[in-house]
């Protein structure tokens, strides 16, 4: 059952108790009529809102049969408890047509007994119950957008975290795996600790796939890219090559570059690093940077040995990048062929900001 709001209780409390301090100007029928209907439709709100809102209607209506040349403080009382009752029904109906169309055919039984009546019964039902009920409804209205800004906030927020995981994270796990392979191949290692390395290799690809799978769930199909961390393309690369990957930049023009571009080669740059060492490690890693007074490309690209196999992970690092890249109006390629694969970034010198709400 949904909560009433106090306020609600406490006002249907206070009119109702003016209609039962008003048995001496009601007939017994009608004395009984006011306390039941309001209590009547407030029992049935929870389970049916278009059964609230019909009661609250037929009481409306005889609301305005019983009425003369004047309007006692009963009948205000009355009509001010179902209007509360009709609110709380407009809030709690998720579809209109259903709604509208009790208060429409409840509407018509009254005329048919006091065709002098139905002017004022038409009154009483849109101010004791169509109106109430309207801003109920535009209540509940402006509460689902709110919700579905929130929900939104909530999704954009998962996708931040998802690429923060797989451009940092999962780039230093592939270098713990390449630096463990590498030990592991040491000629002096001892057979022991050889079995040990081994072990932490494994175990570093595995969490790189488990960082994969989760990043899929978190990203939902929405990439929302983020700055990297404070360090600039050459010092990725000096990280890299001291984690033992083979990595060399051949830069071509101005090495300052805008803020928003830089970033956005940083993270091109670092996601192929993480694919090479995950796809073909201890392969060469060839960068190459041309910067001129339009645009700057970022072109890396390395052999494929034959026979490599995929390494683990979930195929969506390009993905983001090329989304990425794309956001910034610029363009994104890949090219696989003869024995190699190349990524290539083209990033407008005036690299426009992502869209509200990414980074």
């Amino acid at each position: 059952m949904k909560r009433i709001p106090r306020w609600a209780v406490a006002l249907l409390v206070a009119v109702l108790t003016v209609v039962a301090l008003s048995a001496g100007d009601l007939g017994g029928w009608a004395y009984a009529g006011a306390l039941v209907a309001p209590v009547a439709a407030l029992a049935v709100l929870d389970r049916s809102a278009p059964a609230a809102l019909g009661v609250c209607t037929v009481a409306a209506q005889a609301l305005a049969l019983a009425l003369g040349d004047s309007v006692p403080p009963w009948a205000v009382a009355l009509g001010a408890a179902l209007g509360v009752i009709s609110f709380l029904a407009g809030r709690r109906s998720p579809r209109a047509v259903p709604a509208l169309a009790v208060v429409a055919v409840l509407s018509v039984p009254p005329v048919l007994v006091d065709v002098d009546a139905w002017a004022t019964g038409l009154l009483a039902t849109a101010l004791a119950v169509a109106l109430p009920w309207l801003v109920g409804r535009s209540a509940r209205q402006q509460a689902d957008l709110a919700a579905a800004a929130a929900e939104r906030v909530h999704l954009r927020e998962r996708a931040r975290i998802a690429h923060d995981m797989h451009d940092t994270l999962g780039h230093e796990l592939s270098l713990l795996a390449l630096r463990a392979g590498a030990l592991e191949l040491s000629p002096d290692l001892p057979g022991n600790h050889r079995t040990a390395v081994g072990d932490l290799r494994a175990a570093a690809g595995a969490a790189t796939e488990r960082l994969a799978d989760l990043v899929t769930i978190l990203r939902d199909g929405e990439p929302a890219p983020l700055h990297p961390g404070s360090e600039d393309i050459a010092d990725l690369v000096g990280r890299a090559t001291r984690a033992g990957v083979t990595a060399t930049v051949d830069w071509s023009g101005p090495t300052a570059l805008p803020a928003l571009t830089e970033r956005t080669a940083h993270r091109v740059v670092q996601e192929a690093l993480t694919n090479a060492t995950k796809h073909a490690p201890g392969v060469p890693v060839r960068i190459r940077v041309v910067n001129t007074s339009s645009a700057t490309t970022i072109a890396v690209s390395n052999d494929v040995p034959a026979g490599a196999r995929r390494g683990a992970g979930a195929r969506t690092g390009l993905t983001a990048l090329r989304e990425r890249v794309r956001l910034v109006g610029g363009t994104f390629e890949v090219n696989r062929g003869d024995g190699t694969f190349e990524v290539v970034a083209t990033l407008p010198r005036t690299a426009a900001p992502p869209p509200t709400g990414e980074s």
